[in-house]
């Protein structure tokens, strides 16, 4: 099932970055934006054009990212939080996004070009098995993007991997709370649409630490279950609990 949800999302993400509009309009990870437009726009270095309304935090806001800072950001898309941490880093840093969809590349591409940054590169790849040699980043970034990933250990010992020691990821996702009803675990469209891949919050938190890291913290937890289509319309009994969250988190290496 893994090589099909991988082709599904890159068919999705694909189209999306053929719309003129946001995920709205595409059927991407929730009609309403995720994150506040307000929040997003007043960011140093925020491109309006690489902004697809894909993301559930800002994890920029949240890691100290120095000038001469090596920064990855992992599902990358069309560049925007990429965009943002180049203007921390300066011409001195270096900034790498990763994705694995050739459209949302060839967009951050285009986008780059406008911008005329010489010290930003993005590179086609996989979360599971990233195109970067060990101990390079001093920074790690990702925005509601590992829930995408099938097998969640192994992207976590890739970030662990990557990182130079003493370095942190700042990594914006979605998770769960409670028990997650058959109708949205079991359909692939409904994962594509970010809830389906995500796990409980404390299962997310146990595999980084395995993987590694020290320091584990969520700074910033917000609850999102009016912003996912997938689970406005669900009929829960009395003792169902469930909820979906956007966790930001902070780790070590």
């Amino acid at each position: 099932m893994s090589d099909r949800l991988k082709e599904v999302i890159k068919n999705k993400y694909g189209e999306i970055t053929r719309q003129s509009d946001s995920c709205c309009s595409s059927g991407g990870c929730g009609c309403e934006p995720m994150v506040s437009r307000e929040n997003y726009t007043t960011q140093p270095g925020y491109v309006k054009d690489a902004d697809f309304g894909l993301g559930c935090g800002i994890p920029t806001r949240f890691v100290n990212i120095q000038k001469g800072d090596t920064v990855i950001d992992l599902g990358s898309g069309a560049g925007n939080d990429l965009f943002i941490a180049r203007r921390y880093t300066g011409e001195e840093g270096y900034c790498i996004g990763i994705d694995m969809t050739e459209e949302m590349l060839k967009k951050a591409e285009e986008n780059k070009d406008k911008l005329g940054y010489e010290n930003v590169e993005f590179r086609l790849g996989d979360i599971e098995n990233i195109p970067v040699d060990e101990n390079t980043a001093d920074i790690i970034l990702s925005n509601c993007v590992i829930n995408l990933v099938p097998d969640k250990r192994k992207a976590f010992q890739e970030i662990y991997r990557i990182l130079m020691p003493g370095c942190k990821f700042c990594i914006s996702d979605i998770v769960i709370e409670g028990e997650m009803p058959d109708e949205i675990r079991n359909s692939v469209e409904m994962y594509v649409g970010c809830v389906a891949g995500a796990i409980r919050k404390n299962e997310y938190l146990d595999i980084i630490k395995t993987a590694g890291f020290s320091d584990v913290e969520v700074v910033e937890l917000k609850n999102l279950d009016i912003k996912i289509p997938e689970t406005e319309n669900l009929e829960l009994s009395e003792d169902e609990n469930f909820g979906v969250f956007s966790a930001t988190i902070l780790g070590t290496k």
